[in-house]
């Protein structure tokens, strides 16, 4: 854990070993509610650490629901929530799986506790994500909400809770898409984004930030923004700001990682300074916009900016943007720099064969698929 702001309104997390327990001891002190939203939750030994702490809160009379996402976590048992379930819990899988309506899926990351502290971020509840995020466990990034936010974020999970089996009117695709919303609070923003029509907040906001960003760091594990942002992203360095990028070494989504490698070539020669992270696989989501912070569960790819649902936090505060800064400091004392050169050596003419259509894939392919889904869906 890095630091907690003056008024303890938030907390960071940069491991599993840290976030897991913090998560847990906020089920267990639980006595009203609490609500679980995941895109992938394993049958292992953190799950059922976790499914125990929930049947406990409902057994001292809590209120307790989960919302697992049907692909991400389709390896899950079908009696794996069978405990809580006989407690008196309450479980939904988001979007049942079904041929012609796979493609899009609930990527959001969402834990609160009687509406007074809230869990946001990229980890999901598997032991994969369980270590330091350098000799063991995934490199990624968490952040523990207090006060006014958890209420907040509880009605975004109850609005997500109830369109789980994922059916929809014909007449309400054709409309401006209700899950893309900003959320005003009195010192954030909630972007919440999803399938449909109308502008993404995530892109909205973050364009609007870097148009006058002097100093720009992200940290994602999927890397493939659209042209707008990339442009964005190489205007800054051409205005005398700086760009640096924290991408993955080494990625569970080896599709992904071609497909962001297919743009190194266009940002090294603007003068973007990339480095990728070596120890562990890097599933963080963290962007720093001078003194603006964004937290969550997106990353910056077509996925996330305009088929899952996600939900990532905007915050402009000082005190936040000077930790985030610590930890992207922190990150990159274990990432190796890419350099013009070493990159221009390393691309061998197959390498750049399989970027480009990783490229292809990722931006064309599966965003028309989406699509075709989205639209198809049964009444």
């Amino acid at each position: 854990m890095l630091g907690e702001s003056a008024v303890a309104e938030w907390t960071w997390y940069y491991s599993g070993r840290e976030v897991f327990p913090a998560m847990l001891g906020a089920i267990d002190a639980a006595q009203e509610s609490v609500c679980l939203e995941t895109y992938i939750y394993a049958a292992d030994s953190l799950g059922e650490r976790f499914r125990e702490a929930l049947v406990r809160a409902r057994l001292r009379g809590a209120r307790v629901r989960v919302l697992i996402d049907a692909l991400g976590s389709m390896e899950l048992p079908g009696a794996f929530w069978e405990p809580l379930v006989a407690a008196g819990g309450e479980v939904r899988q988001f979007n049942p799986l079904a041929l012609g309506r796979f493609g899009i899926r609930n990527h959001r990351k969402l834990l609160v506790c009687d509406e007074r502290v809230a869990f946001v971020g990229g980890f999901n509840i598997a032991s994969e994500y369980d270590g330091d995020g350098v000799t063991s466990g995934w490199r990624d990034l968490g952040l523990k909400l207090e006060r006014q936010l958890p209420g907040q974020l509880s009605a975004t999970f109850e609005e997500m809770f109830a369109r789980a089996d994922f059916r929809h009117k014909r007449f309400i695709r054709l409309r401006k898409s209700t899950a893309r919303q900003m959320v005003l609070t009195p010192y954030e923003q909630l972007l919440l984004s999803g399938p449909g029509r109308g502008r993404n907040p995530v892109k909205r906001a973050l364009r609007k930030d870097l148009a006058g960003a002097t100093t720009v760091q992200i940290m994602v594990g999927y890397f493939l923004p659209p042209w707008r942002l990339r442009r964005d992203l190489t205007s800054i360095v051409r205005r005398g700001g700086t760009v640096q990028l924290i991408l993955p070494g080494k990625s569970d989504v080896v599709i992904s990682q071609l497909a962001g490698q297919s743009l190194y070539r266009r940002f090294l020669r603007a003068g973007v300074q990339i480095s990728e992270y070596q120890p562990q696989i890097l599933h963080a989501k963290l962007i720093i916009a001078d003194d603006i912070v964004y937290v969550g569960s997106a990353n910056l790819d077509p996925r996330s900016l305009d088929i899952n649902y996600e939900l990532m936090i905007r915050f402009e505060n000082g005190d936040m943007a000077a930790q985030a800064r610590a930890i992207f400091a922190g990150s990159l004392a274990h990432c190796r720099q890419i350099t013009r050169e070493d990159w221009r050596k390393s691309r061998t003419i197959w390498r750049r064969l399989k970027q480009r259509w990783a490229y292809w894939l990722l931006v064309h392919i599966d965003p028309y698929l989406a699509r075709r889904q989205w639209h198809e869906l049964p009444d």
